[in-house]
């Protein structure tokens, strides 16, 4: 890493230091009417532990094998209670999302939820309890990998975000060739009568127009003085005479229509597979200045004795960019669907070995687990995690993730 990003690093993670706004500090503290749970407060099997009076709940998510579910376990004057007379309204609070209203089921020594709890498990909780004619309610926070910035810290960082849509997913295959004439715009010059060359009218490089004299042949024969004419408008790309030389059966010059070109691609077997005449691709110059489309017209019957076949695209060339010779990288598109939800994959994040994408609501941001689909390089596909509408990091989540883990955060239930 070079110095410009290290102070660039520094000078990112020294603003936020001044201006992170500890989640704490941003949430309500409920200080009045639902019970709080004392911080840090677990019951015997590990859950949060819940208290107003007599009555005790502990809650957990409980997902050892199973699709998260929550388990509460309920207590009269610290000693086990029967579950059968007891009951339950839980609304969890996502970041962004929708209410969630959990309804339970006896288990054994427990309630159960019917629905799974789905990820994120980061939210605000409320607990609606009834038992022997007696309403009990908790409020308390289970948030995770969350965080909040001003707005200046959010300028400062960068901090650039998208919304999650429907898109189009385009499968390529990243080819690499060359840029060359088409055979059907190249043109050669040879003399009709021999005779020796007086004067060479144009240069290698030079523009010409068609019927523009090139050169001056003086016949051998009658000693008259012809000219031979450009057949077609273009640039001179080759000479293989010079002044005295005789003139008789060889091409004297070339001349070609450079405005549109071929890109001549090699492919492997594993891509020959994939590619059909007609589809499109996208070509740019490897210094990724230019970039033009084109469609696969051409691919060879046969392999090549290096298992490379030659695949060919036609492109315009009407500025003279892309010059015979030059060497170019070609994504063809091989295939294309529609998906549901789809980010941009500069949008991911690894977060606890898993992938994430930080939504933001307001200044608030939140690593949300994804389970991915598939990326064609560009865009990623979302199956779960994100829904359509959501708004998403793009550009400098890194520094989300380094804030929340500054702030010890973790994804504890």
């Amino acid at each position: 890493m070079n110095n410009l990003i290290m102070q660039r690093l520094a000078a990112i993670c020294l603003a936020l230091a001044m201006l992170w706004i500890p989640a704490s500090m941003a949430s309500d503290d409920h200080g009045h009417g639902p019970q709080q749970e004392a911080p840090n407060n677990t019951g015997p099997n590990g859950g949060r532990w819940l208290e107003d009076g007599p009555l005790a709940l502990e809650v957990l998510i409980y997902e050892n094998g199973l699709p998260p579910e929550m388990r509460i376990f309920a207590y009269w004057q610290g000693k086990p209670l029967a579950v059968q007379g007891l009951t339950l309204e839980v609304q969890l609070h996502r970041l962004g999302e929708p209410i969630d209203s959990l309804d339970f089921i006896v288990e054994g020594r427990y309630l159960v939820s019917k629905q799974k709890v789905a990820e994120p498990h980061s939210f605000e909780v409320e607990v609606k309890a009834r038992f022997e004619g007696k309403d009990y309610q908790w409020h308390y926070d289970s948030v995770s990998d969350r965080t909040e910035l001003s707005d200046r810290a959010i300028q400062v960082a960068d901090i650039q975000t998208d919304v999650a849509e429907s898109g189009i997913l385009n499968f390529k295959e990243s080819l690499f060739g060359v840029i060359s004439p088409t055979i059907d715009r190249r043109f050669s010059l040879m003399a009709p009568y021999p005779g020796v060359v007086e004067a060479l009218l144009v240069q290698v490089g030079d523009k010409v127009e068609k019927g523009q004299p090139l050169l001056r042949i003086r016949n051998s024969q009658t000693l008259q003085s012809y000219h031979l004419p450009s057949p077609a408008t273009g640039v001179v790309t080759e000479q293989f005479v010079s002044l005295g030389q005789l003139a008789a059966a060889q091409v004297l010059m070339e001349v070609a229509d450079l405005t549109k070109v071929w890109v001549e691609l090699s492919a492997f077997p594993e891509n020959i597979e994939k590619m059909q005449v007609g589809q499109r691709a996208l070509v740019q110059d490897l210094h990724q200045h230019l970039q033009a489309e084109g469609q696969v017209f051409y691919i060879a019957p046969m392999m090549s004795g290096g298992h490379i076949a030659r695949a060919r695209l036609l492109i315009d060339n009407q500025d003279g960019h892309w010059r015979p010779g030059m060497h170019v990288k070609a994504d063809v598109i091989t295939g294309s669907r529609e998906a549901e939800v789809v980010i941009s994959s500069d949008a991911l994040v690894d977060l606890e070995s898993r992938p994430v994408a930080f939504v933001r609501v307001g200044n608030q941001f939140e690593a949300r687990p994804l389970v991915l689909g598939e990326n064609d390089g560009q865009q990623v596909e979302v199956l779960s995690g994100l829904r359509p509408g959501m708004q998403y990091v793009t550009r400098n989540g890194f520094v989300l993730k380094a804030d929340i883990q500054k702030a010890g955060a973790s994804h504890a239930h």
